[in-house]
């Protein structure tokens, strides 16, 4: 948690309404490569927990980001894993179930986002995908109220443990599919958990790596109404208080 994040941004442009940014976190020893996407006048920012075997390049979530995006909310979506480590984890399989290092990288690519001048009073959200949904949960529990909601899809939340879904307190929407056998149950089983604001969304005859004909553009959908309801209540809550503070002064 204390470890010193530098940003380095690379190839910055802008596309039409979109600024694209490549960044880079430091994470101890390892450094981690972002795409950072903000709309004009965009009023949150969803950071992006991979899962196994996946990165920020994984078209699945790239297009849920796109879809967030046009909805006026920013994007980051980075690897959680250096390229080494992707290496080693592509023949032995051994990083990709490691939470505890996958939450570690989720904590630090936030603290990141919170040092950032223009990200200093911007709600934000955590989207998790495989058992980059149990790194999401578990970080957003440690963060609090400093994140404002939680959205996973074909998610491992059930890895984040009981006691940590007993205690979460940030509203979470989990979206799995309707034919993804063994995984339905166990969100079912996490959800169980859950004392906070809460949905379980299944989507009908969606497998898990939702590839069927409009299976995707569903979960697009969900996660777009969840943070944009979540992410304006929590930016509506600091406007009152900012302004309550405001007439005190006065």
């Amino acid at each position: 948690m204390g470890v010193k994040l530098k940003n380095a941004l690379l190839n910055e442009r802008q596309v039409q309404d979109v600024v694209q940014t490549e960044v880079r976190i430091q994470c101890g020893d390892a450094w981690l490569y972002g795409d950072l996407t903000l709309p004009v006048g965009f009023h949150g920012l969803v950071l992006f927990a991979h899962g196994s075997g996946s990165g920020r390049h994984s078209a699945r979530n790239r297009q849920v980001a796109r879809v967030l995006q046009n909805a006026g909310i920013g994007t980051l979506l980075f690897d959680l894993l250096t390229a080494t480590e992707e290496q080693t984890d592509a023949h032995t399989g051994e990083h990709r179930f490691s939470i505890s290092l996958l939450t570690q990288r989720m904590q630090e690519a936030t603290l990141w986002v919170l040092v950032q001048d223009q990200f200093k009073d911007m709600p934000i959200g955590y989207f998790g995908a495989s058992t980059g949904s149990a790194a999401a949960l578990i970080a957003a529990a440690r963060f609090g109220k400093r994140v404002a909601a939680v959205v996973t899809r074909g998610g491992r939340p059930d890895l984040a443990g009981p006691v940590v879904l007993a205690e979460f307190h940030v509203p979470t929407l989990l979206i799995v599919g309707g034919d993804d056998h063994g995984v339905v149950e166990l969100n079912e089983d996490a959800y169980s958990f859950l004392r906070c604001e809460k949905k379980l969304a299944i989507v009908p005859h969606a497998t898990h790596l939702f590839e069927e004909p409009g299976t995707l553009e569903q979960v697009s959908d969900l996660a777009a109404d969840w943070f944009n309801r979540y992410l304006h209540q929590t930016a509506d809550k600091k406007r009152r208080v900012a302004d309550d503070g405001a007439t005190l002064l006065q």
